[in-house]
């Protein structure tokens, strides 16, 4: 199977795209599985029901870890993407579906802790995570667990073949000698499409962002759907014919490791300049009115500790926040983390969301 039918798609976890109605249980493992996984013992397990989007995913091993040492049945909740489950969390707070929600991103925080929706928890392991994934601090309604940066790249061979050098940053787009060159998404359709807009806005202010998108335009950027059309069908790495694209800073070394022939290096790298990625960050809570709160808090240690995240790369193609889970030799080699991502408030994101959609929609695709 070619890499980008089992890895790329994954990377959609974020998180604004068309809403999932209803809800699906994520199995774990086969009844029987489980059975034998949490023992023969005379108490019955207890169930632990976690929230998540779609894209949630983790090792059977590592799950069984967990479920056998607290003698816990862990039933997952999948309920669309980031956007359709914070809905639903907030439509069924009087009467919470699960007792943990797991997958709220800062661009929908704000709406999350407005609602009231969760239980504060001061977790042990937060003294292991960097402060600034912390972004409910003090209160610590929602705890960080990964993060993932959306970033522009770029085809290496295209650039050595036509001897040009890759752009450095976002502004960089706007030269006469990377007219054309440039694919992006549609941030009213695609997850990587808003947060490369939000990186505009971060990064230019609001006061700037559409006299940039305007320059971008008048260089004839090209703007699709969704970000599978953007890097398999228009991206010269896969025979399109832009050889620079929003994607992600985990493209390169995940383009490596599931290379169908071992490649020495990375056929694409990401552009990290100043400004030019922004930062998803995804979050856990403990659901207001659960009944399970002692299990809560203990899976919400789970997700922090090095043994989850430390599976969350292969898993979910994001990050690990706690700098103690050690990641694959390539993604240390490889890896693109922006030294200043762009960065947006959350309550900005929040309500100005749909207005800075529609402004740019009426600048770019007018």
């Amino acid at each position: 199977m070619k890499i980008k039918n089992i890895v790329f798609v994954m990377l959609l976890a974020l998180t604004v795209a068309a809403c999932v109605p209803g809800a699906e249980e994520i199995p774990s493992a086969t009844d029987a599985q489980a059975e034998q996984s949490l023992g023969t013992e005379t108490e019955q397990p207890r169930t632990l029901t976690v929230m998540t989007h779609d894209s949630f995913a983790i090792s059977e091993d590592v799950l069984d870890a967990f479920q056998q040492e607290n003698n816990v049945k862990v039933r997952f909740l999948a309920l669309g993407d980031t956007g359709s489950a914070v809905n639903k969390a907030i439509l069924a707070k009087d009467a919470p579906l699960a007792d943990v929600f797991y997958g709220v991103d800062n661009t929908f925080l704000s709406r999350a802790l407005m609602e009231e929706i969760f239980e504060p928890y001061d977790s042990p392991l937060l003294a292991e995570i960097p402060p600034e994934f912390q972004l409910d601090a003090p209160q610590n309604r929602v705890l960080p667990v990964d993060f993932g940066d959306v970033c522009l790249n770029y085809d290496v061979a295209y650039f050595q073949e036509h001897n040009l050098t890759p752009p450095a940053n976002l502004e960089d787009l706007l030269k006469p000698e990377y007219q054309r060159m440039t694919v992006v998404e549609n941030p009213a359709t695609s997850s990587p499409g808003l947060a490369f807009l939000f990186a505009t806005i971060g990064h230019f202010g609001e006061n700037g962002y559409l006299e940039y998108w305007q320059k971008l335009t008048a260089n004839e950027v090209k703007v699709v759907n969704d970000w599978e059309t953007a890097y398999y069908s228009e991206f010269t790495r896969w025979g399109g014919e832009y050889p620079i694209v929003v994607s992600y800073g985990s493209s390169p070394p995940f383009e490596v490791i599931f290379a169908e022939e071992p490649l020495e290096s990375p056929p694409t790298a990401a552009v990290t300049g100043d400004g030019s990625c922004f930062r998803q960050i995804e979050f856990v809570g403990i659901l207001k009115g659960t009944e399970n709160r002692d299990l809560a808090e203990k899976f919400v240690d789970f997700m922090l500790s090095p043994a989850f995240q430390e599976d969350i790369p292969l898993q979910m193609y994001v990050f690990p926040v706690n700098p103690q889970a050690q990641l694959d030799e390539v993604f240390l080699e490889y890896l693109a983390i922006p030294e200043h991502p762009a960065t947006l408030d959350p309550a900005d994101i929040a309500a100005r969301r749909e207005t800075w959609i529609q402004a740019w929609t009426e600048i770019v695709l007018r």
